[in-house]
């Protein structure tokens, strides 16, 4: 894994306060676990997890907090994403950025198993950053997203974050459009098959002028849409197919067929 640099953002003074208004009680905990608030982060994590696993989120949550506060990664991206779906605590998205936040300003070391976390605090920032937090001082700041995609996708390579960017750089949010760079990175996010990436590359080609390639990896694209993704996916692929003849059509679903993820 290549060394990462601590990341530059834009709100990184804003300081991580775990919330103390709803003070847990250790009483919480098991008496049989030989778990408390005193024990250390480690077993405070698993602890938590293993509440989460069985239901016992409250629990979770408490053991969490300990373990956050005594500098455990792992525990402060769990409390982060609780705080950001509302599992188990109220939703509260600023609360989740700032614990983002201080994973992300912490950095990561080579090779560490703390790398995971780090990347999923800066996509989950990026995302903020992207649309803003009403409420809150964490405003629209869409070079600052654009920033943090384009650090996740070329020091870590990841799919989502390759993705991201090359819908940024298509449209040119948070910075000037780049259609040559938008479309290398949407190369790159579809050859580690992320099947979104697949469908906007495909797009673009068919806007290029390369109507049966572009045809082809629209409609391979579908094969590996997750149901979230599969309608807007659907409808690009049919707003391509109904401006082409049948000749083109007929091609392209037969090249389809031979494509995979990592195709050419």
């Amino acid at each position: 894994m290549p060394q990462l640099s601590m990341p530059s953002l834009g709100l990184l003074a804003l300081s991580l306060v775990f919330v103390t208004s709803h003070a847990p009680k250790a009483s919480a905990f098991d008496i049989n676990s030989g778990v408390s608030k005193e024990s250390g982060p480690f077993d405070l994590f698993k602890f938590g997890f293993k509440a989460y696993k069985n239901g016992q989120k409250k629990d979770a949550v408490e053991a969490y907090r300990y373990a956050a506060e005594k500098g455990h990664t792992g525990s402060r991206w769990a409390l982060a994403n609780m705080y950001a779906f509302g599992d188990g605590v109220a939703q509260n998205d600023f609360e989740a950025f700032k614990i983002y936040n201080e994973i992300a300003s912490q950095g990561v070391e080579p090779g560490s198993e703390d790398t995971g976390f780090f990347v999923n605090a800066l996509l989950a920032l990026a995302d903020y950053y992207r649309h803003g937090i009403p409420g809150t001082p964490v405003k629209m700041d869409l070079g600052q997203a654009r920033q943090l995609y384009f650090q996740v996708a070329s020091t870590f390579g990841v799919s989502e974050a390759q993705f991201q960017l090359a819908k940024m750089m298509l449209v040119g949010e948070g910075g000037a459009p780049n259609i040559q760079q938008a479309k290398k990175w949407l190369n790159q996010a579809r050859k580690g098959g992320h099947a979104g990436a697949m469908a906007v590359f495909g797009n673009v080609l068919f806007q290029e002028g390369q109507t049966v390639r572009g045809l082809a990896f629209l409609t391979a694209a579908l094969d590996r849409c997750s149901a979230k993704d599969c309608p807007w996916m659907e409808q690009m692929q049919e707003d391509a197919f109904s401006l082409s003849n049948e000749q083109d059509r007929r091609s392209a679903v037969a090249l389809a067929q031979h494509f995979e993820v990592d195709a050419d």
